[in-house]
């Protein structure tokens, strides 16, 4: 098919209005039905098209852009077996309220309304997956429908777009006049004065409040306000896995993460509390079971959203506005009463400490997980960005690994899809340009996207990837073990890491005792440039150990 000139066609306009969203990097892979729109991408002054080897990487790198830079990341398929790759890590990134927006290929509308080859209904596919997903059937509906996807991606519960636009379509010559459209300010919302009254009544009346802080905190940048909270009224506060790090774990009122699959130092604290606060809460980020097993302690939601449904997770009250101005108005209104429930959580503390502190002198190899999660903590600088795949060392990270700041320790517990977190930290490299990124997988996840290993050594990042090596899917036997008594279906064999790290032009080390890994790990990160691999054995016996401590544990607070 004969193409009219570039500079004059449809996808040159679609790359106009991803312009004027402020779109920087485009992740993808090209396809027959998208070279003029790569073309275009490719011509543009103020976006990069990041070629990937797989499309599940791209949009796991979009994933993550979205996450740390508040705007949303953007991934590019071509059409079928492409836009199909993209379903998993654009599932994710819905289900964590992360701006995300997909756009893919998609045959001619001349065939599309048959079976033809490489045809699949797009729409019906991502609709169920996504905020919005969309199909361009006019050249003239693409600054619009642009628009839309990103407005649909960053509203206040943010989430993942789709936006399929034909071969055809693309090729056509942009309609004369055609521009994009201004993109809109941020919808700011307050909250309703009745709602704040009766989340301050609900405090005044409460005998053991516990303040529970999520996910949405970092995203509405009201850390400032949540510590103001904590120390006026001088409670405890825990987050979530998604949430590690809106609070500082230096701060006595930290309890640390709750979320862990059996009954952990944390939930003590809310098995005596007579009232939650959830702040920027959502129970994607895990079953509130947990933390409200009868389902009768009064809970105060507060997010950007109202909750759905569940019976351990009904609220007395809502507000729901943006973080950040809800609580500066609860703040307000709290500060005359001059409450104080002086119940820094000191015991709780102290045994999480001492747990930690084990890791840092257990010299045994393989590593003992604390020793691993220790050594990676001393490593890495308080800004550094770390990133935790899923599967055994998720637990041991969430649940000992001190973080000080937002969006530095990036756990997925929404989808708990593994094999994100290398493409992510290549995201996270493109979002945060001047920090250190640390991606840390167990072997099982690190296997799933090796490939864009490539892609961060063609680019010239600097990554470092932390590889727990137990040859086995250590969740699932953790989990086996746990319910059965035993384990089975679990176990494999690795390829020589460094090895592999070094054929794609990576630097390889192998940890051969408990000594090494520190300086290891200090060396990478310290390191100008290079992607850098550290295969660390862990020895996960201590996985058992931990859940019979945890089921001899009383703490009386």
């Amino acid at each position: 098919m004969a193409h009219p000139d570039a500079t004059q066609c449809t996808a040159d306009l679609f790359v106009k209005c991803l312009e004027q969203e402020g779109v920087r990097q485009v992740f993808g892979i090209p396809g027959e039905e998208n070279i003029l729109l790569v073309d275009a991408i490719e011509r543009s002054e103020t976006m990069e098209f990041i070629v990937t080897r797989h499309e599940q990487g791209a949009a796991f790198m979009a994933n993550t852009y979205g996450r740390l830079a508040g705007e949303p990341g953007v991934c590019l398929a071509t059409l079928g077996p492409g836009a199909l790759n993209l379903v998993l890590p654009v599932a994710d990134a819905n289900v964590n309220t992360t701006p995300l927006v997909a756009i893919s290929a998609q045959g001619g509308i001349n065939r599309i309304n048959k079976e033809s080859h490489q045809i699949v209904d797009l729409n019906a596919v991502f609709r169920p997956i996504t905020e919005w997903s969309g199909l361009v059937l006019s050249e003239r509906a693409v600054p619009e429908m642009v628009r839309r996807a990103f407005s649909r991606a960053k509203r206040n519960r943010p989430g993942a777009t789709f936006l399929a636009i034909p071969q055809d379509i693309e090729a056509l010559p942009a309609p004369e006049g055609l521009s994009p459209l201004p993109t809109t300010p941020e919808s700011r919302t307050v909250p309703v004065i009745d709602d704040i009254r009766h989340a301050v009544e609900l405090i005044a009346h409460a005998q053991h409040p516990v303040i529970l802080a999520g996910a949405g905190v970092a995203r509405r940048h009201a850390e400032r306000q949540l510590r103001e909270l904590v120390e006026l009224l001088d409670v405890p506060v825990a987050t979530t896995f998604e949430g590690k790090g809106v609070f500082s774990d230096a701060h006595p009122n930290a309890l640390g993460v709750v979320g862990f699959m059996r009954h952990d130092y944390e939930n003590f604290a809310f098995d005596r509390a007579d009232l939650i606060i959830a702040i920027g809460f959502s129970i994607q980020q895990f079953d509130p079971v947990k933390i409200n097993p009868r389902g009768d302690t009064t809970i105060l939601h507060i997010n950007t959203f109202t909750e759905d449904t569940d019976a351990h997770y009904s609220t007395a009250a809502n507000v729901v506005a943006d973080i950040d101005a809800s609580l500066d108005l609860l703040i307000e209104a709290l500060r005359p009463l001059s409450l104080s429930y002086n119940t820094q959580p000191a015991k709780i503390r102290e045994v999480r400490h001492e747990e930690y502190e084990k890791g840092i002198s257990d010299d045994s190899f393989p590593l003992n997980p604390r020793r691993i999660v220790a050594d990676t903590r001393a490593a890495m600088p308080e800004d550094g960005i770390t990133l935790v795949d899923t599967g055994a060392l998720k637990m041991w990270m969430a649940r000992l690994y001190p973080t000080y700041l937002s969006n530095t320790c990036i756990i997925d517990n929404g989808l708990s899809t593994m094999g994100w977190a290398l493409p992510g930290a290549i995201g996270a490299a493109y979002a945060k340009p001047d920090t250190q990124v640390l991606a840390v997988m167990g072997d099982g996840s690190f296997l799933m996207n090796v490939q864009e290993i490539e892609t961060a050594v063609r680019y010239g990042l600097h990554l470092v990837i932390l590889v727990w090596v137990d040859d086995s899917y250590g969740l699932i036997k953790w989990k086996m073990d746990m319910e059965i008594g035993r384990h089975s279906g679990v176990d494999f064999t690795n390829p020589d890491f460094p090895a592999l790290a070094e054929s794609f032009g990576a630097h390889g080390v192998e940890i051969t005792a408990a000594d090494q890994l520190l300086p290891a790990l200090r060396e990478a990160i310290e390191a100008e440039d290079g992607v850098h691999v550290i295969a660390c054995p862990v020895d996960y016996s201590e996985n058992m150990r931990l859940i019979a401590k945890l089921g001899d544990t009383q703490i009386d607070l």
